[in-house]
């Protein structure tokens, strides 16, 4: 290990902790749902966004709550509508009472956006919201302004009702770093959340990290060393998805129409630190990258007719390829 990481031992020990008590906090409320609150508090740990898809009344607005609670951040929710404009997420200009224009910030102007329901908005207010996730800054009247730190957006998206929505185009899923899929919950869990949502219980949350804390552990999680076969097998994981290229498997070339990109790679290499980080690992292994990959990987390759036919899910040919 360098000399110069040796400093960040401690810093990386503090985020494995602070990781546990934020788990625990969470489960006060969330019942179940590991996975979900894990891969969501890397996508936050690792600087990217993530959008959550689920059929209705699995708690995921609770969930983005609840972990907005625990990290004494400030929180919006959006509900997305087919007609919801642009001004009304970012802001507009108004007049004043001396008739000068000024900026009246729209619910953006937080740390954590819950945008609700995704799908339900038309394709100008989707990239309203998708250029503040890339740029971290909302520009009105020819005038950028710039978001709050730490900012971090979760959507969310029912997989079932397709009438009158508006899905994500390929290239603005890429925007989000993770693809987080939300199942029903075992039949003791559900037996646990109907006796606590339905009886006089309340939680007070205790807050377990700072915004100035997840900026420090957003940056310490870009210097965490990664050894050169770690990085390649993450690079050749995202190559192999793309069809009729030299490392692609039969699998790809019969199924998949389009692969993952380069943003892929980058993601799946910040994921596997993170992820090792809250292990309390010091460098990533291949397993981290796997335990990643799924999250990173099934919105970024589109299944081709013949997959649809077959009934060959993303999931299946991620599996495969690890």
């Amino acid at each position: 290990m360098s000399e110069v990481y040796q400093s960040d031992v401690h810093a990386v020990d503090a985020m494995a902790t602070s990781y546990k008590a934020l788990k625990e906090e969470i489960g006060k409320v969330i019942v179940g749902q590991d996975n979900v609150v894990r891969a969501v508090i890397i996508s936050l740990f690792s600087n990217g966004h993530s959008l959550l898809v689920g059929v209705p009344g699995l708690a995921k607005t609770l969930l983005v709550s609840t972990i907005a609670d625990v990290l004494d951040l400030d929180f919006k929710r959006i509900q997305f509508t087919p007609d919801l404009m642009p001004s009304d997420i970012t802001g507009s200009e108004i007049l004043d009472e001396t008739r000068h224009f000024k900026f009246n910030k729209g619910p953006l102007f937080t740390n954590i956006v819950l945008a609700d329901e995704i799908n339900r908005t038309p394709p100008k207010t989707q990239a309203a919201l998708l250029e503040a996730m890339q740029e971290r800054s909302v520009t009105v009247a020819g005038i950028r302004h710039v978001l709050p730190k730490p900012f971090f957006v979760l959507a969310t998206q029912n997989p079932i009702e397709q009438e009158g929505t508006y899905p994500l185009p390929e290239a603005q899923l890429d925007r989000f770093m993770f693809n987080i899929p939300l199942d029903y919950p075992s039949y003791d869990e559900e037996v646990q959340v109907v006796k606590s949502t339905t009886s006089n219980d309340k939680y007070a949350l205790k807050n377990i990290l700072t915004g100035a804390q997840i900026l420090e552990f957003q940056s310490l999680v870009r210097k965490i060393p990664i050894a050169d076969n770690v990085l390649e097998y993450a690079v050749t994981l995202a190559s192999k998805t793309r069809p009729n290229t030299q490392l692609a498997t039969a699998d790809v070339n019969n199924y998949i129409s389009w692969g993952a990109g380069p943003r892929a790679s980058q993601y799946l290499v910040i994921g596997a630190k993170c992820h090792a980080a809250i292990n309390g690992k010091y460098s990533p292994d291949k397993e981290d990258v796997q335990a990643i990959a799924n999250y990173v990987l099934r919105h970024r390759i589109v299944r081709n007719y013949k997959a649809e036919a077959e009934g060959v899910s993303e999931e299946q040919i991620i599996q495969n390829l690890l």
